[in-house]
């Protein structure tokens, strides 16, 4: 008797595609929303480094230039706070967009369940 037809694996096909539809959601809710942590993560660690911000402020009293004396620190203090205060907007403007972007990985199955919903109805 052939023990391996067109029935046999077309049955072992469908199994296959109804477990992998069934853990979908556990993926999307659990590794695949590690995944997106990590690589949303990994955009803001390289955008941090693309503005230096953590460097700015780790020299924000070092006087620029080599200008040692009272008005060459004061100006270097002052337009390197400046710099820090436009950066950190920057980085938290980002921060609130990966944010939304995090939020909308975890909404987008349920809108997408309504969806389909409202069209049924």
């Amino acid at each position: 008797m052939l023990s391996h037809n067109f029935l046999t694996y077309s049955g072992k096909i469908i199994a296959q595609i109804l477990g992998e539809i069934l853990y979908y959601p556990l993926w999307w809710y659990s590794v695949g929303f590690l995944r997106a942590i990590k690589s949303l993560f990994n955009v803001w660690r390289n955008q941090e480094k693309s503005l230096g911000f953590s460097v700015w402020l780790r020299n924000i009293f070092v006087p620029m230039y080599g200008q040692h004396d009272f008005p060459g620190r004061l100006i270097s203090f002052i337009i390197r706070l400046v710099q820090i205060i436009f950066r950190g907007a920057l980085l938290l403007v980002l921060l609130m967009l990966l944010l939304a972007i995090l939020l909308g990985w975890l909404l987008l199955p349920i809108f997408l369940l309504l969806a389909i919903a409202f069209q049924v109805n």
